[in-house]
Order: C-alpha cells, then structure tokens, then sequence
C-alpha cells in the first residue's frame, strides 16, 4: 500500500516508520527496500483486503495523476463490506488499475461491487497482447469534434484477442494501456444490443482530465460514454438502412440491452 496512518495523517513509507491500516486499524511498517517501490506492508502475513495486489511502477504512475486523498479509498457496500479502491473520484468513479492476471470470479466480483467503475489495464503484460488488439482493429468512423477526447470509433473482431477474452463481461468502460510513450488509450465499451464490440481511441490526456475534473453538479466521463454508445447506435441505424436503400432524415437510436451502470 502506498499509504498508512501515522499520527493521524495519512502519509507515504518511509524507512523505519510503523503507522496504521487505514482500513483494518492495524499495525503496519514500511518497506523501503532497493528493489520493490516504497509501500507499506501488515506486520506478518495478515492482509485485510484480499483483492489487494503488489504494485508495480505502473500502479505508482497512474495513481500520481490524481490527487492524494483520492488515492486508496476505501469503499463501502451497504452490506457493510469494504474494499481499498485504488482511485476513487469527486463523482464517486472507481479507477481500478490492473496489472497482473486477475481471476474472472474476482473480476466479475469487482464489477458488481463497485456501482461506478472503470478499468485501467496494462496491456503490456504479455507480449503478443499488443500485436493481437491491434490486428483485431476494423474501422468504423472518424470523431469530427475537435473538442472531444476521442479519435476514432473501430469494431473489435475479438475471436483471436486476449485481451478481448478476459475484459468483455464488464459493465462499464475498460481501458487498454499499451504504455505511457503512446498518446491514447483504448476505450472498450460495454457490449451493445448488436452483439458486437466497440473500442475507442482515446487520448491518455483526455481521460484524466475528465475524471480530475471536479465540477459536482455534471458528470461529463459518464456523458461522454453515453455519447459515443449513440453515435456507435447511429452509425449502426445509418448503415442499416442505407443497405435497405434508404436516407434517414432523423436522428435514429439504438437502446442498448444491457444495464449501464452510469
């Protein structure tokens, strides 16, 4: 963990410190080695949140793009149970990053958990990862809108890809990070009601802006993804109809089957 109570305050390890869990209450030290980063670690084996995992500089890298008291919060279900999130926003989205193998069980337990999530992956992890994604690529259309966050729109072909394999049961938008020397992100979205998959390239700058953003009363990352599952459903209706030989002179939607939880 980067973080431990110490004196009251929350503050990062340093060498020969002992502080507190800030979810458990109990007695942490600080591991500051010359090989692992800087963390805190349970004096002993006890760990008080099984879906914590060792970080890598990668963690370390992306939680440093938002503030400190946004980092390792911990949330609480009504149930009563409560998980160290590793970002969690003004607008209450939780920003999972995730690095190693993840078991599907405790992936799909994550994303019933967490009523606003959305997920940071690296893509760098297996080798043939990168190659795989990008061969599965179709273009689909081209974001006009200088303003916007987002390039370009492809469908995904996932029947050879991975990464398309493990992350295409979750609710909310899954982020592909093929490493911080590319510009943009890849934005998977949730399934729509054709069946087919959607991702997005999406500039790495964009998307923490959005998310630091800290205007309470509109939650622009959720409209954002809202917006572009319509433009995904208007292309579709467009191109439907153009088969059949007709013009569409309205806006034509496509209401997705699933539940989107933003």
């Amino acid at each position: 963990m980067k973080y431990a109570v110490v004196n009251e305050q929350r503050q990062e390890a340093e060498p020969s410190l002992t502080g507190n869990c800030p979810s458990c209450g109990q007695l942490m030290v600080a591991k500051c080695g010359t090989v692992k980063i800087w963390h805190w670690a349970h004096s002993g084996k006890r760990m008080c949140d099984h879906w914590w995992e060792n970080e890598t500089d990668w963690h370390r890298d992306w939680k440093g793009q938002f503030p400190n008291d946004w980092q390792e919060r911990i949330h609480i279900a009504n149930g009563g149970e409560k998980h160290i999130a590793d970002v969690k926003t003004i607008k209450d989205w939780v920003i999972e990053f995730q690095h190693s193998r993840l078991h599907p069980d405790e992936r799909k337990a994550r994303n019933n958990f967490y009523e606003k999530l959305v997920w940071v992956v690296d893509g760098t992890r297996r080798k043939r990862d990168k190659q795989k994604f990008f061969d599965s690529l179709s273009e689909v259309t081209q974001v006009n809108n200088s303003e916007s966050p987002v390039r370009r729109i492809f469908k995904f072909l996932w029947d050879d890809c991975a990464l398309f394999r493990d992350w295409s049961d979750c609710l909310g938008p899954v982020f592909f990070d093929f490493g911080k020397d590319d510009p943009m992100l890849w934005c998977l979205l949730p399934r729509l009601a054709d069946g087919k998959a959607y991702v997005l390239e999406f500039w790495r700058n964009g998307f923490i802006v959005f998310h630091r953003n800290e205007v309470k009363e509109v939650d622009y990352f959720a409209d954002l993804i809202k917006n572009f599952i319509n433009t995904i459903s208007e292309h579709n209706a467009v191109l439907k109809n153009q088969s059949h030989g007709q013009v569409v002179l309205q806006r034509q939607f496509v209401r997705p089957r699933r539940h989107f939880r933003f």
